[in-house]
C-alpha cells in the first residue's frame, strides 16, 4: 500500500478592505498561490471571520468605515492575535511608523501589485516559522536575567512567570539578539538576521520595534537590557544561556 505524501494545511489569511473590487482581486490571487483566504469589509465582519476560522495573518487596510485600521491593529496586537500586514494609500513614513508602533508586522503602501503583497505575506510567514523553531541553530530555548524564551512556542516569560506578548517582528528581533548577545549589531545586520534580505523594511522600522521590545523587557526587569550604541547600532547587554 502506498501512502500519500503528507501535506501541510494551508495558511489562513483574512483580507480586510472596503474596496470590493480590490478585495476580490487580492483574495483570488492569494487563493491561487495556495492560501485559504477569507474576506471582510469592516471591523464587524472581521471579528466574525476571526471567530469562525483560525486566521494566521490579516491583510488590513488603514482607511475603513467605522473602526479604522490603526484601532483594529492596536486591538489585535493587544490580544496577541494574528500577524498583520497593513495596506494603505497613506504611504508617508509617519503612517508606516505608527502602524508598526501599534503592532503591525509589515506595512505596504497602495497602489501595490498582488505579487508584491504575496512576497510580503510569504516573508511574514517565514519569520513566524523561524521564530517558532524552524531554524535548528537557535535551539529550543534561552534564559537571560530570569526571562525564559521558548522558541518552538514563540513565547517569552518574565521572571515572575507571566507571558509577555510579542509581535512576530519583535520576536524575530529578540531571537536575533539572543543569537548574538553582548555584540553590537547594526541596523543592517538586524534587518538581515531578523527580517530577511527579501523584506523591504526601512531602518526606522527597526528603531520602532526595538523601542517596543525594550519597553516590554524593561517593564519586567531592572537595568537596561538592550543598549543603543550611538553611531553603531544596538547591543543585547546581558548574558544568555540555553537550558
Amino acid at each position: 500500500m502506498t501512502l500519500a505524501p503528507s501535506v501541510l494545511p494551508a495558511r489562513h489569511i483574512l483580507v480586510v478592505d472596503d474596496d470590493t473590487e480590490l478585495r476580490a482581486q487580492i483574495v483570488a490571487y492569494l487563493t491561487e498561490h495556495g492560501f485559504q483566504v477569507h474576506a471582510a469589509a469592516d471591523a464587524k465582519a472581521m471579528d466574525m471571520a476571526l471567530s469562525a476560522a483560525p486566521i494566521d495573518l490579516v491583510v488590513l487596510d488603514l482607511m475603513l468605515p467605522g473602526e479604522d485600521g490603526l484601532s483594529i491593529c492596536r486591538r489585535l496586537s493587544a490580544d496577541g492575535g494574528p500577524a498583520i500586514i497593513m495596506v494603505s494609500a497613506m504611504g508617508e513614513e509617519i503612517d508606516r511608523v505608527l502602524g508598526l508602533e501599534l503592532g503591525a508586522d509589515d506595512y505596504l503602501a497602495k497602489p501595490c501589485s498582488p505579487r508584491e503583497l504575496l512576497a510580503r505575506v510569504r516573508a511574514v510567514f517565514r519569520r513566524l516559522e523561524e521564530a517558532r523553531g524552524g531554524a535548528p541553530k537557535r535551539g529550543k530555548g534561552y534564559q537571560f536575567q530570569g526571562f525564559m524564551v521558548d522558541v518552538l512556542r514563540r513565547q517569552l516569560r518574565a521572571p515572575n512567570g507571566t507571558t509577555i506578548l510579542l509581535t512576530s517582528g519583535e520576536f524575530s528581533l529578540l531571537s536575533a539578539f539572543l543569537d548574538h548577545p553582548q555584540r553590537i549589531l547594526s541596523r543592517d545586520q538586524l534587518l538581515d538576521i531578523a527580517r530577511g534580505n527579501e523584506s523591504d523594511v526601512f531602518d526606522r522600522a527597526v528603531d520602532v520595534q526595538i523601542s517596543r521590545l525594550r519597553r516590554k523587557l524593561h517593564a519586567c526587569s531592572e537595568g537596561e537590557i538592550i543598549k543603543t550604541v550611538r553611531g553603531a547600532g544596538y547591543m543585547f547587554d546581558v548574558a544568555v544561556t540555553r537550558p
